[in-house]
């Protein structure tokens, strides 16, 4: 799978695949060619689980910052450096 479309799956596809990948993998018939691929496949998926859960983990401590009222945001300058 191309690295642009696994970065732009979503976290439950992104999951589905690498538990496909996982479940052929164990079953231990894939020729050592093809487990290479699925390995670096899965990899890939496994990166891309871990970014969303990170994004969705930092949203939820910013909400809940937020709504204790202590919601800091970094200050973003437009001039250029």
């Amino acid at each position: 799978m191309d690295s642009d479309k696994t970065a732009k799956l979503s976290f439950e596809a992104a999951l589905t695949k690498l538990e496909t990948i996982v479940d052929s993998m164990e079953q231990g018939e894939v020729p050592l060619a093809e487990l290479l691929a699925k390995y670096e496949e899965g990899s890939k998926l496994l990166k891309v689980c871990e970014g969303r859960l990170k994004d969705a983990e930092l949203k939820i401590a910013k909400l809940k910052k937020s709504k204790d009222g202590a919601a800091f945001e970094p200050f973003e300058s437009s001039r250029a450096e």
